[in-house]
C-alpha cells in the first residue's frame, strides 16, 4: 500500500510545533495561594505537596515566589483565626484575606483574584447561612438568599482591599447579579468578576478541604453544587451567571468535566476558566511517588487538555512548576511532550 493521505507527514520536529493546534503558556496559568491567620510561619499541606499555607507576613513573598516563574495571576484563599455560623471573618475588613490582598496590591503587580465563599469562615462548614434542620433534615441545607447579602459584602470588602477580581464560588442562585451590583454601588464597576459558574459536588476535592480547613462538619454540598451526572444543566447555570454580568464562566473541576468545558467554550463568547482541583494534583504526585507516572509529563498533558477543550485560563497548582518548564521549553516544539 502506498497511501497518499499520510499524517505523520507533519509530525516531525522541523514541522509539529508550526502546526500544534493547541498551545499553553504561564499567562494562562492563575496560581491559588493559602493565607493563614492562625500560623506564623508556613506550614506545608500534607495532602497537596510543595504547597503551604502561609501567614499574612509572607503573603508579598509567596506572591513574589509565583511572580518569579512567569506567572502573573494568583486566587487567594483564607484560614481566618477564629470562625462562627455566618462566616464573619469573610467580609471583615481585618479579615485574612484582606489583609493579604492590601499587602500584596501595594508591594506587587500581581493581578490578585479574591475566592467568595464562607465555607472556610463558616463553624460549620457550609457555604452560607444554613437551615435551622440543616444537620438533622436538611432541605436546600444553605438558606440562599440571605447569604446573598454576605457574599455581596464579601466581594465589596475583597475589592475595597484592592482585589482585580472576585471569585464566587458558593453556587447560590444570584450571587453573581447581587456581587455585581454591589460592587458597582461600592463605586467597583471595574473589578471583574469570575463565576465559578459550573461546580459540581465532587469527590476530588479533598485536598483543598484540608488546605482550606473548610470541610463540612455535617453532611455534603449536593443541595448547592451540581449532580456529576448533569452536564445541560452546566448551561443553564452558565447562561444565568453570563445575564447576570458574569466576566469569566469557570467550570470546577476541569479533567473530569472535558465535555462542559467544551459545551460553555461552544455556547459562550466570555472566556471560560477551569479549576484543575487539588484532588487532579494529589493524584498525579501520588502516582509519581510510586514511579508510575512521569509527573511533569503528565501535568503539562493535563492542562493541555484543558485548554484544548476550550478553557482559557486554567486555575492550577501545577502553575509554578508547569510554568517554569514551559519557559525553559520555550521554542523546542515537542520536547515539553
Amino acid at each position: 500500500m502506498h497511501p497518499t493521505d499520510r499524517p505523520r507527514r507533519l509530525r516531525t520536529d522541523g514541522v509539529r510545533p508550526l502546526v500544534s493546534e493547541t498551545s499553553l503558556a504561564a499567562s494562562d496559568l492563575v496560581a491559588p495561594v493559602f493565607v493563614d491567620a492562625t500560623t506564623d510561619e508556613r506550614v506545608p499541606i500534607e495532602t497537596m505537596p510543595g504547597h503551604e499555607r502561609v501567614p499574612v507576613s509572607e503573603a508579598v513573598d509567596r506572591v513574589e515566589e509565583v511572580r518569579e516563574t512567569g506567572v502573573e495571576a494568583v486566587i487567594l484563599f483564607g484560614i481566618p483565626e477564629s470562625k462562627d455560623s455566618e462566616g464573619s471573618r469573610a467580609y471583615a475588613e481585618d479579615g485574612v484575606v484582606q489583609r493579604a490582598t492590601r499587602r500584596i496590591a501595594a508591594e506587587t503587580d500581581a493581578y490578585v483574584i479574591g475566592d467568595v465563599c464562607l465555607c472556610e469562615y463558616t463553624d460549620h462548614g457550609h457555604c452560607g447561612v444554613i437551615e435551622e434542620s440543616a444537620e438533622t433534615d436538611p432541605t436546600l441545607t444553605v438558606k440562599n438568599d440571605e447569604t446573598l447579602e454576605l457574599l455581596a459584602e464579601t466581594a465589596v470588602s475583597q475589592a475595597d482591599a484592592g482585589a482585580d477580581m472576585v471569585a464566587p464560588s458558593a453556587m447560590t442562585d444570584g450571587q453573581v447579579g447581587a456581587i455585581r451590583g454591589a460592587l458597582d454601588e461600592a463605586g467597583h464597576e471595574d473589578v471583574a468578576l469570575m463565576s465559578y459558574a459550573v461546580k459540581y459536588e465532587s469527590a476530588f476535592y479533598g485536598p483543598f478541604r484540608d488546605a482550606a480547613d473548610g470541610a463540612p462538619a455535617f453532611g455534603d454540598r449536593r443541595h448547592y453544587q451540581m449532580d456529576p451526572a448533569n452536564r445541560r444543566e452546566a448551561l443553564r447555570e452558565a447562561r444565568i451567571d453570563a445575564e447576570e454580568g458574569a466576566d469569566v464562566l469557570m467550570v470546577k473541576p476541569g479533567l473530569p468535566y472535558l465535555d462542559v468545558v467544551a459545551d460553555i467554550r461552544a455556547e459562550f463568547d466570555h472566556p471560560v476558566a477551569a479549576y484543575n482541583v487539588s484532588g487532579e494534583y494529589a493524584m498525579l504526585h501520588a502516582a509519581a511517588e510510586k514511579g508510575w507516572l512521569d509527573l511533569e509529563a503528565t501535568a503539562h498533558e493535563s492542562l493541555l487538555s484543558l485548554k484544548r477543550a476550550g478553557a482559557d485560563l486554567i486555575i492550577t497548582y501545577f502553575a509554578e512548576d508547569l510554568a517554569e518548564r514551559l519557559s525553559v521549553g520555550a521554542g523546542e516544539g515537542s520536547t515539553l511532550l
